[in-house]
């Protein structure tokens, strides 16, 4: 069975996250189908995409086995993320549970989030040791502003989807009962409306946003290299597998 299902219907692309026994966590051949699903052009036909998760879980971020034995450079997230941002039509994330760190990110590089009020989400990667890259810490800045980014990033805590709906950091909100019902109406929403509007749009609203990639930060990327290859993000992540307080030592 794939860990990554897709699939067309009419004016809708459904892609499923699909390893639900690791609560969806990305490994590299997750994130390498996502990127690649999200390179095909869409059809005529098509006028959106949904990601949504399989089993209780919609996204636990990076697969910390996997990083764990991955740990130098990029683990290809970034990469994965810019193809589902730039897609040229609607992005949908219809976010069941909880959506952490890179699962986090994924949700909010969808262009429309309809969440569960049981769903939350966080990025918890000073508790494991780990740091975002700017094209990660960028998209937070976009949506949430400086002092929630502060507040997501710096204690690493997940929030809860009423709360982010509050702070406009997810569009839409819903009860679980009531989910599927008001992500099938956003869709529809969404299918109805005129395409080259919404290509242009979305291509207008990525365009002026992306003056932040000009900024130097040579510097900056450094830094988050020495985070995440150091013994403290391989005592984050064990830690976080088994389940115990990790003794970070700051080398």
């Amino acid at each position: 069975m794939a860990k990554v299902e897709w699939k067309v219907e009419g004016a809708v692309r459904t892609v499923t996250l699909n390893r639900p026994e690791k609560r969806n966590a990305l490994d590299g051949e997750m994130m390498e189908e996502l990127k690649a699903i999200f390179k095909i052009v869409p059809t005529p036909e098509e006028r959106l995409a949904v990601i949504r998760g399989a089993g209780p879980a919609f996204c636990a971020g990076l697969d910390m086995a996997w990083r764990a034995n991955n740990p130098q450079g990029e683990s290809g997230i970034e990469h994965m993320l810019h193809a589902v941002e730039v897609y040229p039509l609607p992005v949908v994330g219809i976010v069941h549970g909880d959506a952490i760190a890179g699962g986090n990110e994924l949700a909010l590089h969808c262009d429309l989030v309809v969440a569960s009020s049981a769903a939350r989400f966080g990025m918890s990667l000073a508790q494991v040791g780990l740091a975002p890259s700017w094209f990660l810490a960028k998209k937070l800045l976009e949506v949430a502003g400086p002092t929630t980014t502060r507040k997501i990033l710096l204690l690493g805590d997940p929030m809860p989807a009423a709360r982010m709906y509050e702070l406009g950091l997810i569009s839409h909100l819903a009860e679980p009962a009531d989910l599927e019902k008001a992500a099938s109406a956003v869709v529809q929403r969404l299918a109805d409306n005129a395409p080259l509007s919404l290509k242009a749009m979305k291509a207008l609203i990525n365009r002026e946003m992306q003056f932040r990639d000009t900024i130097p930060h040579d510097d900056i990327d450094l830094i988050v290299d020495t985070a995440r290859t150091s013994q403290d993000a391989q005592e984050g992540m064990k830690a976080r597998l088994q389940k115990r307080k990790a003794a970070f030592k700051g080398v």
